[in-house]
C-alpha cells in the first residue's frame, strides 16, 4: 500500500511539501490553523483540515496515529512546532520529519524524537517531497522547475560496462557528471572505464528524461 503522509502546518515550506507529495499521486492530509490556506491547498491534497495542532485531541480525531510520515512544517512558533512533534511522535508515527528556525530550535527537536530536521523554505520543500518519492535515486537536487541532479547507484545491468558503451546522453537524455567511489567523488570520469557495483553516479538532465529513466529502473528495463 502507498504510504500516508501529514503535513502540519501549511507555509511556504510546508506548503510545498504538500503539494509535491500531491501532484505525485500520494495520500496527503494537509493540517493548518489558518482556514484560507486549508481552502487554497484543498484541490490538491486528500483532505485539508483547520485544526490547532496544540491540542492533543485534535491529533486523535485526525488519525495522525496511521500516518506513515508526519512533516512538521511550522517553526515560526516553537512552541507548536516542538508540540507537534512531540503529539506526532507520541502517536507511534514512524518517520517525524520537522522544519526547524535554527540551530537551537533543530536540537530541541531531535531530543523530543523527531527522526529529522530541515531548515529551508520552498526549495528544500520540493526537494523533500521529490526524495520522499523518487524511489531508486539516492538524492535529488532541483536545480531549476525543470532541470534536476541526483545521484543513482550503478544498476546491474550497468556493471562492468563503460559509459561509452552505455551512451547515456543518447538513450535517455541524461549526462554523467560525476561517480561517488565511497568518499572519493570522481569528476574526470574515463569514458573507458568500466562501472562497478557500489558506485553511485551523479546524473543530469532535464526532469521528464529523469522520470523515465527511473521508471525504467524500477520496472526492471535497465
Amino acid at each position: 500500500m502507498d504510504k500516508q503522509y501529514a503535513v502540519i502546518g501549511l507555509g511556504k515550506f510546508g506548503y510545498a511539501v504538500a503539494q509535491t507529495l500531491a501532484q505525485a499521486g500520494k495520500q496527503v492530509l494537509a493540517v493548518d490553523k489558518d482556514q484560507e490556506l486549508v481552502q487554497e491547498i484543498a484541490d490538491y491534497v486528500t483532505y485539508a483540515a483547520r485544526a490547532d495542532v496544540t491540542d492533543s485531541r485534535v491529533f486523535e480525531s485526525l488519525g495522525i496515529s496511521n500516518m506513515d510520515v508526519v512533516i512538521i512544517g511550522i517553526s515560526e512558533d516553537m512552541e507548536s512546532s516542538i508540540l507537534a512533534t512531540l503529539q506526532a511522535k507520541e502517536a507511534g508515527v514512524p518517520l517525524v520529519i520537522a522544519k526547524g528556525m535554527n540551530q537551537m530550535h533543530a536540537k530541541i527537536l531531535k531530543k523530543i524524537g523527531a527522526d529529522r530536521v530541515v531548515m529551508a523554505e520552498i526549495e528544500t520543500g520540493i526537494r523533500l517531497g521529490k526524495n520522499l518519492i523518487s524511489g531508486g535515486f539516492q538524492d535529488f537536487f532541483m536545480l531549476s522547475d525543470s532541470f534536476s541532479m541526483v545521484e543513482l547507484a550503478v544498476p546491474d545491468s550497468w556493471s562492468n560496462h563503460n559509459l561509452e558503451e552505455l551512451n547515456l546522453r543518447k538513450k535517455y537524455e541524461i549526462n554523467v557528471i560525476a561517480i561517488k567511489k565511497g568518499e572519493t567523488i570522481c569528476v574526470n570520469i574515463h569514458p573507458e572505464e568500466n562501472l562497478c557495483m557500489g558506485e553511485i553516479l551523479i546524473l543530469a538532465g532535464e526532469n521528464k528524461a529523469l522520470a523515465k529513466l527511473m521508471k525504467k529502473y524500477k520496472e526492471g528495463d535497465i
